[in-house]
């Protein structure tokens, strides 16, 4: 951009590199000072809300934490506790049920094995009266046969004697000769 004045033609524009003073504010160590104002300005404020504001909040919901976390892991151990004392009960009475369903079995057993041994004596009673019953039958049997096979025999004998000799024996021959 061109001006004019008099005559004369002035520029605005500075030489070139100094152009807008020379780059960033930053960067330019010739205004350190209020630079250095600034900087510790903002980190006062920084830290003021930081130290104020911010970090007690985030204390107290670290802190809220662990005391919900603490609460909840003896709530835990106290429920941990209880549900072993419940597991040692309930042990207990599976073990007391199982040894009264032993008993019980054992006297079941016990007593089925009485009651087969009295009706097992009970038949045997019945077999051996039986038995000498039947024995008896057969002795007496035996003798009637025995008595019978006597006169079969002396009939016998008697008429051998006659068909050899042509007389016949007298009883009382014949009983000597069976005797």
């Amino acid at each position: 951009m061109a001006t004019e004045h008099h005559g004369t033609v002035e520029t605005t524009q500075a030489p070139h590199g100094q152009e807008g003073g020379g780059g960033l504010p930053q960067l330019q160590f010739q205004h350190w000072g209020g630079q250095i104002v600034w900087l510790l300005l903002i980190f006062a404020v920084l830290y003021t809300v930081l130290a104020k504001v911010l970090l007690p909040r985030v204390s107290g919901a670290i802190e809220t934490r662990g005391a919900k976390i603490a609460g909840d892991i003896a709530d835990a151990r106290r429920l941990k506790d209880e549900a072993e004392v419940q597991a040692r009960a309930a042990a207990a009475e599976v073990a007391e049920a199982r040894a009264k369903a032993q008993k019980t079995a054992a006297d079941a057993k016990a007593k089925a094995s009485a009651e087969a041994a009295e009706r097992q004596a009970k038949e045997e009673a019945v077999l051996a009266e039986k038995l000498s019953a039947a024995e008896a039958r057969i002795q007496a049997s035996r003798d009637a046969a025995m008595g019978h096979v006597r006169a079969v025999a002396s009939e016998t004998a008697g008429a051998i004697v006659e068909k050899l000799t042509g007389k016949a024996a007298s009883a009382a021959e014949l009983k000597a000769s069976l005797a």
